[in-house]
């Protein structure tokens, strides 16, 4: 394999591995969220209307922002009714191609993405709740989230190839 796909390859790994590791810790404030809502609402009687908003936001952001993890580690669903009975070489074929189309949909999903936000930021957009908060941040996150699924899709597409024809990726 060409050395800039090398690189490539190692740099989007490393942005994935980290991005995903720092996006673990969005349980934590989640949790948190959820934790002051119940107080607020139950115990001290004064309830929040921001709260429910901005729990669906941090998992929305913890979705999006762990894909490129998750392919990563290999950790999303597959349905391998008789996949798991191949080799690694003929594994790796399959992914190859069907990344195509896993590539080909997330570009199109990154494309509605950057017209949303773009429409947000546009309109200034609000949602129509009591709280009405800005939409544009979490839209922000999505094409951020997307963008680096698409980036980790075509990182796993150079291994697959790699493996495929027995070559060095690393």
């Amino acid at each position: 394999m060409p050395n800039i796909i090398k690189y490539y390859v190692k740099f989007i790994d490393y942005i994935s591995l980290k991005t995903g590791r720092a996006t673990m810790y969005l349980v934590f404030v989640m949790m948190f969220i959820l934790i002051l809502s119940f107080v607020t609402r139950n115990i001290i009687n004064i309830p929040l209307i921001w709260i429910i908003e901005m729990a669906q936001f941090v998992m929305t952001g913890y979705y999006l922002l762990g894909g490129g993890y998750s392919l990563l580690s290999d950790d999303h669903v597959r349905m391998d009714l008789i996949y798991s009975r191949f080799n690694d070489r003929t594994k790796a074929l399959l992914d190859t191609l069907t990344s195509v189309f896993l590539i080909t949909y997330l570009v199109i999903l990154l494309i509605g993405a950057y017209s949303s936000l773009q429409y947000t930021i546009q309109t200034n957009q609000r949602l129509f709740t009591a709280w009405a908060p800005y939409v544009w941040p979490i839209k922000t996150v999505m094409l951020f989230g997307i963008l680096l699924m698409l980036l980790q899709s075509i990182s796993i597409f150079f291994k697959d190839l790699a493996k495929t024809f027995n070559l060095e990726i690393k």
